[in-house]
């Protein structure tokens, strides 16, 4: 976790002997020193990205799998000769089930954990056991099924030696790519505590008794004064107010909220958690001091401590993986065959009216962002509004011929491939609304309660909202309150499929042209 002065743990005198060991830092702060951190100290460790273990542990396996039967295979065919169909099947089911094995082993030994990716002597010895463990048991096999004849000795022999030194270089490399991700916080998960008081001060001394946490503790923030709650709780500061609280997740990273609150503080935390709920982050009831006990399954735990899942960060770990590559992948394609397309209208907007054929506007992205969105220009280019103060309406003077085109056919939104590309945008998600959009003289945020938890994810060049014919002019409260309602929907449902299937109808959508000026 991190320090309350703001500085990562491995920077801490902390605990030395086991950092010297190689493991990993100590999460918790050393209660010796004064913790007064600058609140711009702690936001400081804030926009890397954090590395799920899941994710990495599961990318290692796969390098893993890839590297113990490519090279299996490889050496086959550079020093084996080509016996028969039969030999040939003999030795690729050999190294199938030697990756297969490996990895398997590579599990029981712990191997794809955290700890071990940063302890380098420690891991690698149970490496060379596991390795040579699905060496003997290849032999073993082959015996017993009676096809030890069939394999080459050198073979196995070299499939033995190259395997440990490719691993041992693969795990070296390893551990300092890990070493660097912990100095680096993108290991461990920013938390913060939301209520202070007696119950925040148990969860925290709970949370260090426990011994496999992944998380490093930012700070608290609460509503009450420093009359009732003491502006530092067990060693962490108190760092502002529930509001402060989702400016401060805006403006660096964080992962997971821990409400402290009992659950009987039922309207307390009701207030809390509408106020928090659209954030991009885990939110998590804090339930270790709970009376009322639920079934086990009921419960998430962080180490040893249970809590109750309130709300998870949408599309995250290896969803956020294949969305992302989903999006490079067909937008990439999608670029490619709509080059000439998009020549011909850029030559059309510049034969129309004088001006650059693009446009760059300003629009609120992932977690209230801002982010520069590209359009084809299809105002005339002293009319051209980049705040959308005023909402474009039907028969509007300041659209050039092209430009009405173009904006009834969405057409105008190609170049927003572009942005998917560079990672502003995804391919589908809630459409990216310009700074001073309104519906009926109200800016959206005011217009609909909870309007910002459609910022969870990245916004899209098309969704949910928009094939259900909600896109386009919002005059009246209703049409942005449904188009939210959409959106929020889709944050919920994602899947690849649904993403696929709102791009299969986007097209159709866009035919019937309703509502787009």
């Amino acid at each position: 976790m991190t320090k309350p002065d703001g500085r990562e743990p491995q920077q801490a005198r902390v605990n030395p002997p086991a950092r010297d060991r190689g493991g990993p830092p100590p999460p918790f702060p050393d209660r010796r020193r004064k913790p007064r951190p600058p609140l711009a100290e702690i936001r400081r460790g804030g926009k890397l990205n954090l590395l799920p273990p899941v994710m990495v542990s599961g990318a290692v396996r796969t390098a893993e799998f890839l590297i113990v039967a490519v090279l299996g295979f490889a050496i086959y065919l550079a020093y084996v000769e080509y016996e028969s169909e039969d030999a040939h099947l003999i030795y690729l089911g050999a190294v199938v089930i030697a990756a297969t094995a490996n990895m398997a082993i590579f599990q029981a030994l712990n191997l794809y954990r955290m700890t071990a990716f940063n302890a380098f002597v420690r891991s690698f010895t149970r490496v060379v056991f596991a390795w040579t463990l699905v060496m003997v048991g290849i032999m073993t096999l082959a015996f017993f099924v009676k096809v030890g004849a069939e394999f080459s000795r050198v073979w196995i022999a070299s499939w033995y030696v190259s395997g440990l030194a490719v691993l041992f270089g693969e795990r070296l490399a390893l551990s300092f790519l890990a070493k660097k991700w912990i100095r680096e916080g993108r290991l461990y998960r920013r938390a913060v505590i939301v209520g202070g008081g007696p119950e925040a001060e148990q969860l925290i001394k709970a949370l260090e008794a426990s011994a496999d946490t992944d998380i490093r503790i930012v700070g608290i923030f609460d509503d009450r004064g420093a009359d009732r709650v003491s502006p530092i709780v067990a060693g962490y500061p108190k760092l502002g107010n529930i509001d402060q609280l989702v400016d401060f997740a805006r403006d660096s990273r964080l992962d997971l909220l821990i409400v402290s609150l009992p659950v009987t503080a039922e309207t307390r935390l009701l207030e809390l958690l509408k106020k928090l709920w659209v954030l991009p982050v885990d939110i998590r009831l804090s339930a270790h001091t709970n009376k009322l006990r639920f079934r086990p399954r009921a419960y998430s735990y962080i180490g040893n401590v249970p809590f109750i899942d309130i709300s998870d960060k949408p599309i995250a770990n290896w969803d956020f993986v294949k969305k992302w590559l989903f999006d490079k992948i067909v937008a990439s394609l999608a670029l490619i065959a709509l080059a000439p397309v998009m020549l011909l209208i850029a030559l059309a907007i510049k034969l129309d009216s004088k001006g650059p054929a693009l446009f760059r506007q300003k629009r609120l992205g992932s977690n209230n962002e801002q982010i520069d969105v590209y359009k084809f220009r299809t105002m005339f280019a002293d009319a051209t509004d980049a705040e959308a103060a005023k909402l474009v309406t039907k028969h509007d003077p300041r659209v050039t011929s092209v430009g009405r085109f173009l904006r009834k056919t969405s057409l105008d939104e190609l170049p927003q491939f572009f942005n998917v590309v560079k990672g502003d945008l995804s391919l589908v998600g809630p459409r990216p609304h310009a700074l001073k959009a309104k519906a009926a003289d109200k800016l959206y945020a005011d217009a609909v309660d909870g309007y910002f938890a459609r910022h969870r994810v990245k916004p899209g060049v098309t969704g949910w909202a928009q094939i259900n014919g909600w896109r386009g002019e919002t005059d009246t409260q209703e049409k942005i309150l449904r188009r939210v309602e959409h959106d929020l929907f889709y944050i919920e449902n994602w899947s690849v499929t649904f993403d696929l299937y709102i791009l299969l109808m986007t097209p159709i959508a866009l035919l019937k042209g309703d509502n787009a000026y």
